[in-house]
């Protein structure tokens, strides 16, 4: 297919669909292209060469549809779009396959940059990247603060035992993709599991909280949406807070196929954006450090099954043969968050 008409995007069925659905919506030839870097589900930009919308769909060949809900995605940024939480206008879900060959939804595009790496934010400069940073917590703060009553989130995930299935799931991923000794990695479950903490009361939890999920634009660098709601849930809010201060950690690894923004000059480290929430949020913040090591445990979780299929010759691209060396590094990580406190 051309680069206007991307793999899994048929343009003249999208096109009848948004005709029927809302009539006066397009005015012109629909062009499309996949945007780089979505790590699950497919995003497309789409335009008529007026205006801009961007389409989300699950990938090519999918099997597991509970694994990539649109009708999930579609319902959170739909009740988060009247708040303060920033969030694309959302457009339409089409649970039909016949369409695309997969449920999907239509959203507005959004103008902004996700910020991927230290080298992306170097150009900011340090005040201007510090200032995008501690935003991004206080933008945090405003999601938690949402009701999900109010919202019409109340049934949206079930709060209840919320860490203890949480830690289950990723232990049984783990099995799922273990070929291998991992030093250390079954201490690090073992110690998450006897400290569990109290969850706070639930809100409504992004699940993949960080600075490359949000678009950042305009003359204050503010942040206009906050994307990639696939992962999102009701529960317990300082996982997001954890993931966050985890992301905001140095590896301590040049050249690393996993980046992190943490070493570009300006950017803030996880004890002031720790500090900076819960000022803000009023949250009791005590038990954080169970909450970082748990995002060390589940990221080295999912890139120890990275690795496992590229033993399998199941992925590819670059970088992959160096994903394994990663997983020791955050399972250290993670066991020293914990004993440090």
């Amino acid at each position: 297919m051309s680069p206007d008409h991307p793999p899994g995007l048929d343009l003249d069925r999208l096109r009848g669909l948004l005709d029927r659905e809302r009539p006066g919506l397009v005015t012109g030839p629909l062009s499309g292209r996949l945007i780089e870097g979505g790590r699950s589900n497919l995003t497309y930009a789409v335009t008529d060469r007026t205006a801009h919308w961007v389409v989300r769909r699950p990938p090519l060949g999918h099997v597991l549809a509970t694994a990539h809900d649109m009708k999930r995605e579609h319902r959170v940024i739909s009740a988060l779009h009247p708040t303060d939480v920033p969030v694309p206008r959302p457009v339409l879900l089409c649970e039909d396959d016949e369409v695309l060959g997969a449920p999907f939804y239509v959203m507005e595009f959004v103008e902004g940059t996700p910020y991927r790496t230290a080298e992306q934010l170097a150009p900011l400069g340090p005040e201007r990247t510090r200032a995008a940073v501690l935003n991004l917590v206080d933008t945090l703060v405003g999601l938690h603060a949402v009701d999900p009553a109010e919202a019409g989130l109340a049934d949206f995930g079930r709060p209840d035992g919320f860490l203890d299935r949480q830690l289950r799931r990723w232990a049984k991923q783990l099995d799922a993709s273990r070929n291998r000794d991992l030093a250390g990695i079954d201490e690090l479950h073992a110690t998450l599991g006897r400290e569990l903490p109290r969850s706070p009361a639930p809100t409504v939890v992004h699940g993949d909280y960080r600075l490359d999920n949000v678009l950042i634009g305009g003359e204050n660098d503010e942040i206009r949406a906050i994307l990639d709601w696939e992962m999102s849930t009701l529960g317990d809010p300082l996982t997001d807070l954890g993931l966050l201060a985890m992301y905001s950690s140095p590896l301590g690894m040049p050249d690393s196929p996993v980046s992190t923004t943490a070493q570009a000059p300006g950017h803030p480290g996880p004890a002031e954006l720790i500090e900076r929430y819960a000022t803000r949020s009023g949250r009791d913040v005590s038990a954080v450090a169970w909450y970082t090591a748990f995002a060390w445990f589940k990221l080295a979780v999912i890139l120890e099954g990275i690795h496992y299929r590229y033993t399998l010759g199941q992925t590819v691209g670059r970088g992959f043969d160096r994903i394994g060396d990663l997983v020791p590094v955050f399972i250290e990580h993670g066991l020293t968050t914990l004993q440090e406190g």
